[in-house]
């Protein structure tokens, strides 16, 4: 099987490579210091398997492989027990191995990923009821892609190079464009209504005149797309 490992620090990735050399099955093609390094190999390359730590800087393992567009076999390496029930709703996730690792452990690892079948290869992320709603948005903020579910989502404004994504609880803003974000959110729930502002229009609480209210918000909405919002409207 060909594998790469993901882990920040040096030492255990030099662990990993040498615990890999003992396994005859195992050919390593690469080792990434960061997630980021990791994926841009991952675009233009194919592995059976992927050693993942947990905690790193830039993205969380778990964080990692919700970016990937093809699911490999990945076996989780990390110091802590804490995430283990986290990691098994992850349907690519053969094993969890805790550091220290020892040999006869991690053969064993390999040995179930050898065995393992993916049931959804092309799937990317964690459940199947998620999976297929096409229901959630990744931003990226300070390096690390923050999952948002996208009905939770009430208004996105434009602000010079930046949006700002508004949802119930939080915003979040990112260095993107409206057109860029708009062409990833459904069109019948999302709508822009003014160059600087898409809304969710099942949040709209009310309007008057050329403005809508969403929560506390009064959002502007050009002439020109009025009529479109009024036909979204469920009238009586």
């Amino acid at each position: 099987m060909n594998c790469i490992i993901v882990d920040d620090e040096e030492t255990a990735r030099i662990i990993l490579e040498q615990l890999c050399s003992k396994s005859p099955n195992l050919v390593v093609q690469g080792s990434f210091s960061n997630a980021m390094s990791a994926m841009k190999y991952l675009n233009q390359n194919k592995v059976d398997l992927i050693f993942l730590d947990i905690n790193m800087p830039d993205f969380t393992g778990f964080d990692f492989i919700q970016t990937l567009k093809v699911l490999p076999r990945i076996i989780i390496t990390t110091s802590h027990k804490d995430y283990a029930i986290e990691a098994f709703e992850y349907n690519c996730i053969v094993d969890y191995l805790v550091k220290p690792i020892k040999l006869p452990r991690f053969i064993k690892a390999v040995e179930k990923a050898e065995a393992f079948k993916l049931e959804a290869p092309a799937q990317s992320t964690v459940k199947s009821d998620t999976e297929t709603t096409g229901s959630e948005l990744f931003v990226n903020i300070d390096r690390r892609l923050i999952k948002i579910d996208m009905p939770s989502i009430t208004v996105i404004e434009a602000k010079g190079d930046y949006i700002t994504v508004r949802t119930v609880d939080k915003n979040y803003t990112v260095h993107s464009t409206l057109k860029k974000i708009e062409e990833k959110l459904p069109t019948e729930t999302f709508l822009k209504v003014h160059r600087s502002y898409i809304i969710n229009t099942h949040k709209i609480v009310d309007i008057e005149d050329n403005s809508v209210l969403i929560g506390k918000s009064v959002i502007p909405v050009s002439r020109s797309k009025r009529p479109e919002l009024m036909r979204r409207l469920n009238l009586l």
